[in-house]
């Protein structure tokens, strides 16, 4: 791709991108390497190479860390994606430091995550690039600029299940929920049974919870029956005449950091039959989730 500089080796290289003397067409282009530039009427340009194996990040999902419109790449390759934008839009932040102001902001690039009919994995960790531009306060010429990649915290493997609760909230709010001494709930047939499914104690914003297939039964044994399916790969259960609803969570609050760590539905309240006779079965009706 072509380097936004003034012609020359020099300028070419001041501008922190590669030169070639037998190049007659593209002399001067950019290299394998993230490159900020700071330009004098107070743009930055950004561009990002396709990462090798020491940095596999996703360059189709590479975006500024401001979604506001106006802000997405000029220009996006094969090999390479640019930005280019005022220092003063973007998200960009700026701080005095005596003489001087530094704009800083920030490209992100999202998880790859590979998918097969049987589950789902990622190799990947989100990249995140800082792009910095210091200007001389009294004449807005540009001073440096800089490109750094934040330190990414060592994965971590803990061997063992997830923890998951399900429990039931009082009403469609879900601010409050059953305590255990509510239990056997008794309810008429067709009410609203407010069901929610969280992880615990994980503070990875990363984790999503997806409930794959969840069913009622009137056993506590998992692979007993009969059974009625509630959700069936992740979706309300379509032979169902009162179908499960599912409950959208969000956005993050402090009463609720990890929305991702969620999963809420609800159904109706309804209880199992004997056939041929169609006697209803007396008894509790428990329910069984496994997680994805």
């Amino acid at each position: 791709m072509p380097c936004v500089a003034p012609q020359g080796r020099e300028a070419c290289k001041q501008a922190g991108c590669c030169y070639d003397d037998m190049d007659r067409v593209t002399p001067c282009y950019y290299g394998n390497t993230a490159t900020v530039q700071c330009l004098l009427d107070g743009h930055f340009v950004v561009v990002v190479p396709r990462g090798h194996s020491t940095q596999p990040y996703n360059l189709d999902s590479v975006r500024l860390a401001s979604t506001q419109a106006g802000c997405e790449p000029i220009r996006v390759t094969e090999t390479f994606v640019m930005f280019h934008f005022p220092v003063t839009q973007c998200g960009t932040t700026v701080q005095v430091i005596e003489d001087r102001l530094v704009y800083e902001n920030q490209l992100i690039s999202t998880i790859d995550v590979q998918g097969s009919p049987r589950g789902s994995i990622t190799r990947d960790s989100v990249y995140i690039l800082q792009a910095r531009c210091i200007y001389n306060a009294s004449d807005l010429l540009p001073l440096r600029m800089e490109v750094a990649v934040p330190p990414t915290a060592t994965p971590l493997a803990v061997p063992g299940p997830l923890g998951l609760q399900l429990r039931i909230a009082t009403d469609n709010s879900y601010s409050s929920y059953h305590p255990d001494g509510d239990y056997p709930l008794v309810r008429v047939l067709r009410d609203p049974i407010y069901v929610e499914v969280r992880l615990l104690q994980k503070t990875d914003p990363n984790l999503v919870l997806v409930l794959h297939h969840c069913w009622a039964s009137p056993s506590t044994d998992a692979a007993a029956e009969p059974q009625w399916p509630i959700l069936v790969d992740g979706c309300p259960f379509v032979g169902d005449n009162y179908r499960t609803q599912l409950v959208p969570v969000g956005p993050a609050s402090p009463q609720l950091p990890f929305p991702s760590h969620y999963q809420r539905f609800v159904i109706s309240t309804f209880t199992f039959v004997e056939p041929p006779t169609m006697a209803v079965l007396e008894g509790e009706l428990h329910q069984g989730s496994p997680e994805k």
